[in-house]
């Protein structure tokens, strides 16, 4: 098994065959999900006054440690709109502003009230500003609130929202173009003798990177000539990336490496230490970047997670285009690796994770069922249960 590329030095060189493409600028709510093309800086200061964290009473603690006489009420969005002098206090609610002259609140659980008379019915506050959000704990006007690369998730994009910002910098969607090859597939839903197959993988990875900034052209099922093979790449040239499903194997079938060099193609790479997903393929046709991904289905779904998403990410502009793994505990012992990392189908059972009985590269029960894939480096030892491994979620 030797000429094959580790997946590490894999991942790096497909993604240094393309640069980010164009940036705009959206509406907030269209920006979701998508990566920032520049730095985001705040254009006020969050909070914008002094809030009470708590509902309860606003008082001079510092000055008078009570009783105190109640003057009036602060809620959100409805101020005392006056200062608070030494002995007097304000009814306040959470979120409201702190009147002027006001350095703690007192809880409500705490304060016993009579009439307009207030005094403690507890310990009272710990300390002075006790239960109050000081001006600029949040972030402040000028603050970088969001990098470059960023992904705007939910949170970021209400950070940016809470910064002052109606729109954001963010790349443009990526032309995908996907070409299924192989005499064998018939479109879905086709009645299929023994030696046919409904094309799924190209729905499949369509699928895959739905919520992506993507818009997908399905070029469909291409025969495995080289004549058809070069019309459907000649179709693809105004994509950002060329994705080609099977074919790019070692068999007197599988055109699609002859067919994209004919084209005018570089290959940067081809076959990779990686099971499943060994027949990897990545290079350019002219300004697009090509990935070949292997014809199993469970091959290319996994190709696609570990090598299409992040170079989606990557020409969208993230600071961290790499899928990010987590540690989880074995349900049960695994074998030693040999050269190739290996990804195991797996699902969690009673807080451990464990590998599905089929891992065939074939194997689509498996997959539709896994909840998670299982990283075993090369040349892993075994692994016994309760060992730690990595683990990529799937959901």
């Amino acid at each position: 098994m030797t000429g094959l590329l580790p997946l590490e030095d894999a991942q790096a060189r497909l993604l240094a065959l393309g640069s980010p493409v164009d940036s705009l600028v959206l509406p907030v709510a269209e920006a979701a999900g998508r990566w920032l093309a520049e730095d985001v800086a705040s254009l006020r200061t969050q909070p914008a006054a002094d809030l009470s964290a708590m509902d309860g009473y606003a008082i001079r603690f510092a000055e008078c440690p009570g009783p105190w006489t109640v003057v009036g009420e602060s809620a959100a969005g409805a101020p005392l709109g006056r200062a608070l002098a030494p002995g007097k206090a304000a009814r306040i609610f959470t979120g409201a502003a702190m009147p002027d002259g006001a350095d703690t609140v007192l809880v409500q659980e705490e304060a016993a009230r009579d009439g307009e008379r207030l005094r403690l019915a507890g310990e009272g506050p710990p300390e002075t500003g006790a239960h109050v959000r000081k001006r600029g704990r949040d972030f402040a006007e000028g603050d970088t609130l969001l990098p470059t690369g960023a992904k705007l998730t939910p949170p970021a994009l209400a950070l940016a929202i809470a910064g002052g910002h109606s729109t954001l910098p963010v790349r443009r969607d990526l032309r995908i173009a996907l070409i299924s090859t192989g005499d064998e597939l018939v479109p879905a839903g086709t009645p299929t003798d023994a030696a046919q197959l409904p094309a799924s993988n190209g729905p499949m990875i369509a699928a895959q990177l739905a919520g992506l900034p993507v818009a997908v052209d399905d070029i469909g099922i291409v025969p495995d000539t080289r004549e058809a093979l070069a019309k459907a790449l000649d179709a693809t040239r105004d994509a950002d990336v060329i994705v080609t499903i099977g074919g790019a194997s070692v068999g007197d079938h599988d055109l699609v490496r002859p067919a994209l060099e004919a084209a005018g193609a570089e290959i940067d790479f081809w076959r990779i230490a990686m099971k499943p997903g060994k027949p990897l393929m990545a290079g350019t046709l002219g300004r697009p970047v090509v990935l070949g991904l292997p014809g199993n289905p469970a091959s290319a779904f996994v190709t696609a997670k570990l090598f299409l998403e992040p170079l989606i990410a990557q020409l969208s502009g993230a600071r961290d285009p790499l899928p990010a793994f987590q540690p989880a505990r074995l349900a049960a012992d695994l074998p030693g690796v040999g050269v190739r990392t290996e990804f195991l189908r797996g699902r969690w059972r009673e807080g451990a994770v464990e590998v599905l009985p089929q891992q065939s590269s074939a194997a689509l029960a498996a997959l539709a069922h896994a909840q998670l894939l299982i990283r075993r480096p090369a040349g892993s030892s075994p692994a016994r249960a309760g060992d730690t491994v990595d683990i990529l979620p799937l959901a």
